[in-house]
């Protein structure tokens, strides 16, 4: 008996050992994996994609309603005078007064600042500083969040320090979660016991008994599967970081760990994105009732969501200010004026990628040229873009109200839509539309659908006559006469123009502003298909062209995305500009890591370009593009051309004015007929755009090479004063014609008084 006790205690002895054995290497995986994680960068940070500033300086053509909607936007909080912080705004008569919040902008941080802001009739006419009504040259608010570019698995988060979140945030978090925090090491066997209890009185689980630690290490490290090992796992990883880091450190882990809830395929962590995400302004700026609203939704992200289930989370809110109050933490007043309050969450919205999907799509593919994904999702960058929120704005509007006002008049179903504007001075992506539904996450017609483009191909025939001044000018005879050319497919295409008649011998400008098809075939022949594919490249079109006469009608399939970039040209006085949406890339640390300045290739000669946007000029005052001013003021000068594919299934309009550039394209996705032109479904939609967006008109070409001359109105030929119906047209120097237009008095008198006047 005595041997066989001896066997059974060396074998328990043995099986103590190995246990003890098996539970030190264990603790030392653990130990590994928890000095792997905590060292350096704790957390894979998506990308984070900014919109353009909005900038405030003396004389820029801002009103005060397009101000506060950006305001708005970024989350400041209208107030009175006496209230005015960091992120606050008073709305006076024709002022503004407002306190920026501190950024890091690519060239240098700007810190908090109070302005006031005075408007007149063209816009911003003042900017003062507040405090010392010192006058200042520009003020810039911090750019929109607009989306970032997630891992697979989905985590989003905006990272705090501790020491920069509102003091009563980490001690309440303690006061509602974790009591005993600066007591224990990572466990708390009280709040254990206590927690037991508890649920064996009820019956059920009531109380957890987990410590702040113990919820970090099963967010961070653990899945969320109920098991003994797990549970056994979670004490000694808790206890192990304990040990390691302090709690401080631990605090602000946590800080930027808990997760609170989800938007779509984005799981919102921390409290850093979580102010972001259900108040619309950063950490540093919320308010007990807000702070303690989030601290609330620690203990069911799903089941405290405001959102879905206001009441209950008031309820949840009130219980934790409750708990602040009575721990010292909020005084009387403060606990009545916070709990008597709303839950002043913003209302439900598409946030994160779901509300720019198209153009945060461009982003992701510039960027995919310079970073890999992993760098991405996982290194923190600060990506500045040209999104202007307002112009986005009015292009997602105009086209929503724009297929619905059509679809109602017409009778048609199922219209879908694609817009893109672009700076025409730099060819920056200002605004960016794929879908109807602008916030739908699909297909991306703006990028790429592509379809016939019509008559917007155009300018391009006559850009490419124009370059050759000695032999055609605006006002050169071009012949609107039929045409039927053999195929060498043995077919014969016989081209028409829209209403059906030929037009004889029309002025070159004439033709082009009222498209027709039959002058631009005959053209573009005379020309010579390679003359015109060769004015195509000088545009930027670096893909391969059909080199066929229907090319001169635009049977030629492009994007609005590849139909902007060719106009960029055109619009930026004969620049052809590479369109982006990128300005520039920025670490986490706000060092420039990359910046994405203007590139431009060698210039089309500008009196010719000049020439043909005059031209423009004349499509939208009295061609095809006349209905542009039953929106515009009919003062604004704009330049633009409509497009019709083949039996009206593409409906295009391409314009610019001074300052954007825009193409929408209107059709079916299965290519049905629309029974729409470019002039009743494109054009509507472009004009409501851009008289919201604030499009200012073109103003007349300044280059120096050219001469305007009077034109008689009826021969086209030049016109002395004795003419009555006289148009003022630019010609290149010298190549103004000679004769005289038969208007013209032969008597010499006359004649001496037209040159004398």
């Amino acid at each position: 008996m005595s041997s066989f006790r001896t066997v059974s205690f060396r074998l328990l002895v043995a099986a103590a050992s190995l246990g003890l054995i098996a539970l030190t290497l264990y603790t030392l995986v653990l130990d590994q994996q928890i000095r792997q994680r905590f060292a350096g960068a704790r957390w894979a940070l998506p990308a984070q994609i900014y919109a353009a500033p909005l900038e405030l300086y003396p004389g820029a053509p801002l009103t005060r309603p397009l101000v506060v909607q950006e305001l708005e936007r970024l989350g400041y909080r209208r107030v009175s005078r006496g209230e005015l912080a960091q992120g606050r705004y008073v709305q006076l008569r024709d002022e503004i007064e407002l306190q920026t919040r501190p950024f890091a902008f690519t060239d240098g941080p700007q810190d908090t600042l109070r302005a006031r802001l005075r408007f007149g009739a063209e816009g911003v006419e003042s900017l003062r500083e507040l405090d010392s009504s010192r006058s200042l040259p520009l003020l810039r608010l911090e750019p929109l969040l607009i989306g970032s570019i997630y891992p697979r698995h989905g985590e989003d988060r905006v990272l705090v320090r501790l020491d920069e979140v509102p003091p009563l945030l980490p001690l309440g978090l303690i006061q509602t979660e974790d009591q005993r925090f600066h007591a224990h090491f990572g466990l708390d066997p009280k709040a254990i016991a206590r927690a037991s209890v508890a649920n064996l009185k009820a019956g059920r689980v009531v109380q957890g008994g987990s410590t702040l630690t113990q919820q970090l290490v099963k967010n961070f490290f653990l899945h969320n599967t109920r098991s003994f090992s797990r549970k056994f796992s979670e004490a000694i990883y808790s206890l192990l970081l304990e040990l390691h880091y302090s709690k401080e450190e631990i605090l602000e882990a946590y800080l930027n760990e808990v997760y609170l809830g989800q938007d779509g395929e984005r799981a919102i962590h921390g409290f850093g994105l979580g102010s972001e995400f259900f108040f619309r302004k950063p950490l540093a700026e919320l308010q007990p009732a807000e702070l303690a609203t989030l601290v609330g939704m620690v203990k069911g992200p799903s089941y405290y969501n405001p959102r879905r289930y206001p009441e209950r989370t008031r309820e949840r809110r009130d219980l934790v200010l409750g708990q602040w109050r009575d721990a010292g933490l909020l005084d009387e007043a403060s606990y009545a004026r916070a709990s008597s309050g709303e839950l002043r969450v913003v209302a439900g919205q598409a946030l994160g990628n779901r509300r720019y999907p198209a153009f945060i799509a461009q982003v992701h593919r510039e960027l995919a040229h310079d970073y890999p994904d992993d760098v991405l999702t996982a290194e923190g960058l600060r990506i500045f873009t040209s999104l202007v929120p307002h112009v986005q704005a009015a292009a997602e509007d105009a086209v929503r109200e724009g297929l619905l006002r059509i679809e109602k008049d017409r009778r048609l179903k199922d219209l879908q839509a694609a817009a893109v504007v672009a700076s025409v001075t730099d060819g920056s992506i200002n605004a960016l539309v794929g879908d109807r539904q602008a916030t739908r996450d699909g297909f991306n017609r703006a990028l790429d659908a592509r379809r016939p483009v019509g008559s917007t191909i155009k300018p391009v025939v006559y850009l490419a006559a124009l370059q050759r001044a000695r032999r055609f000018q605006l006002t050169s005879p071009v012949n609107d006469t039929a045409i039927v050319l053999d195929m060498p497919n043995g077919d014969r295409w016989q081209p028409s123009n829209y209403d059906g008649e030929a037009h004889g011998q029309v002025p070159l400008f004439h033709a082009l502003a009222h498209s027709y098809n039959l002058a631009t075939v005959q053209l573009g022949l005379e020309l010579g298909l390679d003359k015109v594919i060769d004015t195509l490249r000088q545009l930027g079109v670096k893909e391969s062209v059909p080199e066929l006469p229907s090319l001169l009608l635009g049977a030629w399939d492009r994007s609005p995305w590849q139909l902007t970039q060719l106009y960029a040209a055109l619009a930026s006085g004969g620049y052809a500009q590479r369109l982006t949406s990128i300005r520039a890339v920025q670490t986490r640390d706000g060092d420039l890591a990359r910046s994405y300045p203007l590139e431009l290739t060698e210039p089309l000669p500008a009196e010719a370009v000049a020439l043909i946007n005059w031209a423009l000029v004349q499509a939208t005052q009295q061609g095809t593009g006349r209905g542009i001013y039953r929106v515009l003021d009919p003062q604004t000068v704009v330049a633009g051309k409509t497009g019709t594919s083949d039996d009206l299934r593409d409906s295009w309009f391409a314009g610019f004015g001074a300052n954007y550039l825009g193409v929408v394209w209107v059709g079916h996705d299965d290519n049905r007929p629309t029974g729409l032109t470019g002039a009743s479904g494109a054009l509507p939609i472009w004009a409501e755009l851009m008289r919201r967006a604030g499009l200012r008109g073109l103003a007349p070409p300044n280059v120096e090479n050219l001469e305007w001359a009077r034109i008689d109105a009826e021969s086209f030929l030049p016109a002395p004063k004795g003419c009555r119906s006289v148009l003022r047209i630019p010609f290149v120097a010298g190549t103004v014609p000679d004769q005289r237009a038969p208007c013209a008095s032969d008597s010499p008198w006359e004649r001496f008084m037209d040159l004398w006047q």
